[in-house]
């Protein structure tokens, strides 16, 4: 059932997906010059050739609905999200959208943060399974963003918690998940293994220097993964389509 569903989001079995929830999860301080108007996001997934884009809510009421991107491009409806005004040690991330209501913006797929090692780690483990089967039975992906965040987290990049996060993914029945990097391509290798038939993507994460951020998502293609899942690092660059096009060709014609 996984790889029917996450099929939407695939070419040639890669994902290069368009990430835009930093509004809401960081500030518009995330948001420089012109990726602060969403409708110029959209056209920079539909003319970067992304395979998805993943957004909140308000957003795809307001800008994908009602337009034609629903026939160019597909969407990944992030349900859950939180502010960046008072960070937390433990953070929860809490549900703002059903996966019905995703369903009826269009969404192909849906998208939950779970936040791993943290003492309410246990209520975002519960309503994922409850989100994963309601997706299946809407013929939707579910999707896991599964991120090591909590009191008890030394360091969220940690290989080991990072591959322990994978298999969590897997065993919930996610079916793609989007991960850090671990810092190795060995590393990187552990969590696509230990995460099975559940697809992995990169979480594109702050913006860095260019090569640093390429060589990067060489690492993981080579490793195994399905793709990126990237933000920042393409919105924030100078000249946002020829960095897609560099990522592109890294992830497609590997």
């Amino acid at each position: 059932m996984d790889n029917k569903l996450i099929q939407p989001f695939l070419k040639n079995n890669k994902a290069m997906l368009l990430a835009y929830d930093h509004g809401f999860e960081i500030g518009p301080e995330a948001l420089l010059d012109k990726s602060i108007d969403p409708e110029y996001i959209l056209n920079l997934a539909v003319k970067g050739g992304y395979t998805g884009i993943i957004l909140q809510k308000g957003i795809a009421e307001k800008y994908y609905t009602k337009t034609d991107y629903q026939r160019k491009i597909p969407l990944i409806l992030k349900i859950n999200g939180k502010t960046n005004i008072f960070p937390k040690k433990d953070p929860f991330s809490p549900l703002n959208c059903s996966v019905e209501y995703a369903k009826e913006l269009g969404a192909k797929a849906v998208g939950y943060t779970i936040y791993l090692g943290n003492n309410q780690e246990e209520k975002m483990l519960a309503e994922f399974g409850q989100i994963q089967e309601r997706a299946h039975q809407l013929n939707m992906a579910a999707i896991a963003w599964t991120y090591l965040r909590g009191a008890v987290v030394e360091d969220e990049y940690d290989p080991k918690l990072i591959a322990y996060a994978a298999r969590v993914g897997l065993e919930l029945g996610a079916d793609m998940i989007k991960i850090k990097y671990p810092g190795a391509e060995e590393a990187f290798r552990k969590v696509v293994q230990v995460a099975g038939k559940t697809k992995v993507v990169l979480s594109g994460g702050p913006k860095i220097e260019d090569n640093k951020f390429l060589e990067t998502v060489e690492s993981v293609i080579r490793a195994g993964a399905t793709g990126v899942a990237v933000g920042r690092n393409v919105f924030q660059h100078e000249d946002p389509l020829l960095m897609t096009e560099k990522v592109k060709k890294i992830i497609f014609n590997s």
